[in-house]
């Protein structure tokens, strides 16, 4: 059903009054879009041909046309920022543009486009009712709407929706801060945090962005690129910024004058941390950015200075846990000089070993991926409990006797007491966690007759099950002061024969695949 031609005739009315020109911008911004939604082709015409030099803060208008209210949903519901709607009452039937409005806001959840009601026929839907019953922006109708009232109606409608899509990109954006954040604190490696910081820039923008992130060192004066996302991505892999680079002009000057600057298309945000550390990520998105986006990611330089400092000093602490899981190691081994090497070897094994059975499927449960990186450097604390076993007993070169073999057995126990306690000074688990589970159950037994707590199948730490394989594997392989080195053949003989006894099955298996893989694995001498 279309509007009466009486008053359709006069609805737009040409003053003389002239359109202001486009304030500013260029092709590569964004178009405001703004959907017409009529049953009457002429209006659609003369709406295009009123419209036609309308441009707001230096974005013209992108017109989308609808002729039924069905098709108008349609559009809004496949086609993403629509700003605003100029919607007629009177369509496919008497309030088909009532019910689009209420269908906007109900079904598709869309609570920001800007939604004016044009009518010829205001007595079918009175203004008062309207515009309480249903959410809408403006009611107007169409004898009323000269040019520059429409000029106004949508200057004004855009104006209320940017004002809306900027609230909620602030509450999104900040919702991405705090996760952002809370993220990239746990990342230990600086390029992935770097990566991370460039990612959660792009999620706040809304853009897609490209990004480089430089890294200053306080007061070299050498620029690294430390991470880069899309078409910058070949930077990442620079030692240094390239001068002739397009950024490093504007990248200088926020080093140089140590802040911000946003001198579309790049804009560098400027960090300096506490460590001394100059930050600058540099986004070049399409259009310059809005106050409030610059406003958000300056509240994230903050964060990201806060985070680059907390990763410095969890990288120290994790440097000084690391020394002291080796200076305990060295000081196993400065009692015994013939174990060096086997401790190295073991750690490395033990590494490979435990990726091999994660790579199984096997203890999906117990295979963590903390287990996976702390494991290696945990298994050098293996024997760490030798420091209370006599000379006499711990470098003798022959044989045992039962007593000593009972002395020497309490290694095990010595080494995870020590472990423990230095572990219970630690929140979560650490390298010191994993080395007392290792000290105190690589000669535990799968059937359950080891020692030092006589402790059976998965009862015993996966970690400990995994180098009692590899101690025991590179142990036979190389000389002691007690013993030749076995071949090859017969030490796999051995493990292979030991299997759900003394060994854990699938551990055995997966040093079986290692092998397989590379014959030459433990043949190295240490």
């Amino acid at each position: 059903m279309t509007d009466s031609h009486a008053t359709e005739e006069d609805w737009l009315i040409e003053e003389d009054e002239e359109l202001p020109p486009p304030a500013y911008g260029g092709p590569e911004q964004r178009q405001w879009r703004v959907l017409i939604v009529d049953d009457d082709v002429d209006v659609h015409a003369v709406t295009r041909l009123a419209l036609r030099n309308v441009s707001f803060k230096g974005r013209e208008l992108e017109l989308f046309s609808a002729y039924s209210g069905r098709e108008g949903f349609a559009i809004l519901r496949d086609t993403p920022d629509i700003a605003l709607v100029l919607l007629d009452v009177v369509m496919e039937t008497d309030d088909a543009g009532l019910i689009l409005a209420r269908r906007i806001r109900e079904e598709l959840d869309n609570q920001i486009v800007r939604v004016v009601l044009r009518t010829g026929q205001p007595g079918q839907a009175p203004e008062q009712r309207v515009i309480i019953e249903y959410d809408i922006n403006d009611y107007k109708a169409k004898t009323e709407l000269t040019t520059q009232k429409l000029f106004t109606t949508v200057i004004s409608s855009l104006r209320a929706y940017e004002s809306l899509n900027m609230l909620e990109r602030s509450r999104a954006g900040l919702g991405k801060i705090l996760s952002g954040a809370t993220n990239l604190y746990q990342i230990h490696s600086l390029r992935e945090f770097a990566s991370g910081v460039l990612n959660q820039v792009s999620a706040i923008l809304d853009v897609g962005a490209d990004g480089v992130l430089c890294l200053m060192q306080g007061g070299t004066g050498a620029t690294s690129v430390v991470a880069a996302t899309g078409g910058y991505a070949t930077l990442a892999d620079a030692e240094a910024m390239p001068l002739d680079h397009p950024l490093w002009p504007t990248i200088a000057k926020a080093f140089a004058e140590k802040k911000s600057q946003f001198d579309h298309p790049a804009n560098v945000l400027f960090i300096h941390t506490l460590e001394n550390r100059e930050v600058a990520i540099s986004v070049t998105p399409p259009w310059p950015l809005a106050q409030i986006q610059r406003d958000l990611l300056e509240v994230f330089c903050q964060r990201i200075a806060a985070a680059f400092d907390n990763l410095y000093m969890f990288g120290q602490l994790r440097k000084a846990q690391e020394a002291t899981v080796v200076a305990l190691a060295d000081l196993a081994e400065f009692r015994d000089d013939t174990t060096g090497g086997h401790v190295r070897r073991v750690q490395q094994l033990s590494t490979a070993l435990a990726e091999r059975v994660a790579e199984r499927g096997a203890y999906a449960d117990e295979i963590t991926p903390q287990l996976l990186e702390m494991i290696g450097l945990a298994s050098i604390l293996h024997d760490v409990g030798k420091v209370a076993t006599p000379d006499a007993i711990l470098l003798k070169p022959g044989p045992h006797t039962p007593e000593e073999r009972v002395r020497m057995r309490e290694h095990a126990g010595v080494g995870q007491a020590i472990l423990e306690r230095a572990a219970n000074m630690v929140d979560g688990v650490s390298y010191l966690t994993y080395g007392a589970q290792i000290a105190g159950g690589h000669h535990e037994h799968f059937d359950g007759n080891g020692y030092p707590h006589g402790l059976k199948g998965r009862a015993i730490p996966i970690a400990a099950r995994i180098v009692a394989v590899v101690d025991v594997f590179d142990s036979l392989l190389h000389e002691r002061p007690y013993k030749e080195p076995w071949p090859h053949s017969e030490v796999m003989a051995y493990i292979h024969e030991r299997a759900g006894a003394q060994f854990d099955p699938e551990v055995v298996a997966a040093l079986f695949d290692l092998i397989e893989r590379d014959p030459t694995i433990g043949q190295t001498p240490g």
